[in-house]
């Protein structure tokens, strides 16, 4: 162990620091979700607008800026992007991005059982069997990202900062 409670009053541990090898882990499994995805043809975009969704409800300041560069880089659109959080309430995002999207927000919050059966109900409709199980693993995943960042309490730095050691 490199740091007590004692010797770092009020700092929160970095879990993916103090326990690498489980992070590597993590990361192993979000590369291998990578590539489910692409081969189930979800594009890098849908994927990017799962991740937002998914750090949107759990908070996660971290991601979230992580994220948005990402799916800027991948061509999403700041219009897009500024709406997510109400994708409900546009005409922005197509049936596909809207199954995604509510699947995402049903495993984030799958006490929820309306809202499961009615995500599950939209993405059988627009939806394969490959893409459901990913957008699924996506969203599984980013959770698990998330609460490593929130717990970790992982800064958002300005531009140009360096990350945290």
């Amino acid at each position: 162990m490199t740091g007590t409670a004692a010797t770092r009053p009020g700092q929160r541990v970095y879990v993916d620091k103090q326990s690498p090898e489980a992070y590597r882990a993590l990361t192993a499994t979000a590369e291998a979700v990578r590539r489910e995805a692409a081969d189930a043809g979800l594009d890098r975009i849908l994927v990017e607008l799962v991740n937002l969704r998914v750090s949107q409800l759990n908070t996660c300041a971290y991601c979230l800026d992580l994220h948005t560069r990402a799916a800027l880089r991948a061509g999403e659109s700041t219009r897009r992007l500024g709406v997510l959080a109400a994708w409900r309430d546009t005409e922005l995002f197509s049936p596909r991005e809207r199954a995604a999207l509510a699947l995402a927000e049903a495993t984030t919050h799958p006490a929820d059982a309306a809202a499961q059966t009615a995500a599950y109900a939209q993405a059988r409709a627009a939806l394969t069997d490959d893409e459901i199980s990913a957008v699924i693993w996506v969203a599984i995943t980013m959770n698990a990202f998330n609460r490593v960042s929130i717990m970790s309490k992982h800064p958002v730095r300005g531009e140009g900062a360096a990350p945290p050691r």
